[in-house]
């Protein structure tokens, strides 16, 4: 139960977050992809918080013996990059591109009630079933 609450409130802070930096703006994020023409650098400063507080968080918390709520760390090893690795890469970023958000804006925007978010979560949840459909019955 302890996990599941600081899940929830874990994602509580993020979407706060997310939503103070006006992260959930489609058109502040695009404004960053806009580099030819009216610039928006707020994305680059909220990246570089988020950057500084985990390369200054990680050297503490990484010399623990392990997680407050685990008994070790799961840590990605793998550092073979594949086809799959690389087109989901492409597909993710194109798609951010074009729909200005990503999942945990995604969500996060759909308290501003209007469609362009409901729009891009049933095209990533669609995407995500696609995904599931087709990994299952080939091999990549």
């Amino acid at each position: 139960m302890k996990e599941k609450l600081i899940a929830l409130l874990s994602g509580v802070l993020f979407g706060l977050g997310l939503g103070l930096s006006q992260m959930i703006d489609r058109d502040r994020v695009l404004g960053f992809l806009d580099v030819a023409g009216n610039w928006d650098a707020t994305l680059l400063f909220v990246l570089g918080g988020a950057v500084t507080v985990t390369v200054i968080a990680f050297r503490f918390v990484l010399r623990l013996p392990h997680p407050i709520l685990a008994d070790k760390f799961n840590l990605p090893t793998n550092k073979h990059i594949d086809k799959p690795l690389v087109i989901g890469a492409a597909i993710f970023g194109i798609g951010w591109g074009i729909a200005g958000y990503c999942p945990g804006p995604g969500i996060v925007a759909l308290v501003l009630r209007n469609g362009n978010p409901i729009l891009f979560m049933v095209a990533f949840v669609a995407g995500s079933i696609a995904y599931k459909l087709y990994a299952t019955n080939s091999r990549f």
